[in-house]
């Protein structure tokens, strides 16, 4: 398918080699944060099971408690690959930008790995996409000037690169592709961040229907993304460019559900190098793919609001039910 369309920081090393990267002081140019961000709607807290168990309301696994939602912009150009941390994701939503390439919103709360990786600047379309998390902590590296201030004085915990610590960069990759974070210290400088709560997503037995589907393709002009069904892993291994996906810290990345959500995309208002980039609309309403389990579901989604989640159905009326663990969340123009 196609669209038309900065304190120092001292990182230490301990950490690091725990991950595997190699640490240099990142230096960020001090500033003041934004205004502060409006409140957000009250948090919807899903409701324990019959047995008193707490569930995530992203993945619709168990959990002690709800934490704070950690959103981070994350690189997928071939010289940041392999990232770091996404297997410990809740969510990733898989995101066009300028070029005809990708990138990932990576959201974290049931589990934070030490460090996140490579870090990458926002788009206009994340905030979108961010409100429905109420006051999520967004990590980003930058923006492009007009839009920064935008981004800063949205409804978040702000984490620009520029205005707080916890980031640093890896001497052995290429900058830009380099600067990695730690997740304690982002926190600890949103004190504020949100916690899980329902965005419409539901877990459970899969519904009738649905095709036997060893493998399912999605592209943008210069990334193409396949998700192969591993009967082994329970789950849907993720291939770029026709190289299979693997993480920094060891294995493959895949997830038991994958959302092809098919949605209009649009041109931002806000320039990248001269060119207006994509902008994936997340609110409204459309058609998609879901696939578990080794099977692919046509369905429908709808969000009318930006500060709600997002329902999903099949075309039957059914509620369209995800495997329990990570999400991958794939936003695309209709075929």
């Amino acid at each position: 398918m196609r669209w038309s369309r900065r304190k120092t920081v001292m990182a230490t090393a301990a950490t690091a080699a725990a991950v595997g990267l190699a640490v240099t002081p990142a230096v960020v140019r001090p500033g003041q944060s934004g205004p502060p961000a409006a409140k957000p709607p009250p948090a919807a807290k899903p409701a324990p099971g019959r047995s008193g168990q707490l569930y995530s309301p992203f993945t619709g696994e168990p959990v002690t408690t709800l934490r704070p939602v950690l959103a981070l912009k994350i690189d997928n150009l071939a010289p940041a690959r392999p990232q770091t941390g996404l297997t410990s994701a809740d969510i990733v939503y898989v995101l066009p930008v300028e070029g005809g390439l990708s990138r990932f919103l990576a959201v974290f709360s049931s589990r934070l790995p030490a460090v996140i990786g490579p870090v990458r600047s926002a788009r206009e379309d994340d905030l979108e996409l961010l409100r429905q998390f109420g006051r999520p902590a967004f990590a980003y590296s930058g923006a492009q000037p007009q839009l920064l201030p935008v981004v800063e004085r949205a409804r978040t915990a702000d984490l620009y690169a520029g205005r707080v610590g916890g980031y640093f960069r890896d001497p052995r990759r290429v900058a830009p592709h380099n600067l990695y974070a730690y997740t304690s210290r982002l926190l600890a400088e949103a004190p504020g961040a949100s916690k899980a709560r329902d965005i419409g997503f539901r877990f459970g037995p899969a519904p009738a229907g649905g095709t036997a589907t060893a493998s399912f393709s999605v592209s943008y002009p210069a990334a193409a993304f396949t998700f192969r069904w591993s009967a082994r892993d329970g789950r849907w291994l993720v291939w770029m460019d026709g190289e299979p996906a693997g993480a920094a810290e060891g294995g493959r990345l895949g997830a038991p559900t994958v959302v092809i959500q098919y949605t209009k995309v649009r041109t931002s208002r806000f320039l990248e190098a001269g060119t207006p980039p994509p902008y994936a609309e997340s609110t409204g309403a459309g058609t998609g793919v879901v696939l578990r389990d080794g099977r692919a579901y046509a369905i429908r989604w709808s969000r009318p609001d930006a500060d709600g989640g997002t329902t999903f159905t099949t075309t039957s009326g059914q509620v369209m039910t995800f495997a329990r663990g990570q999400v991958w969340v794939v936003l695309a123009a209709a075929p």
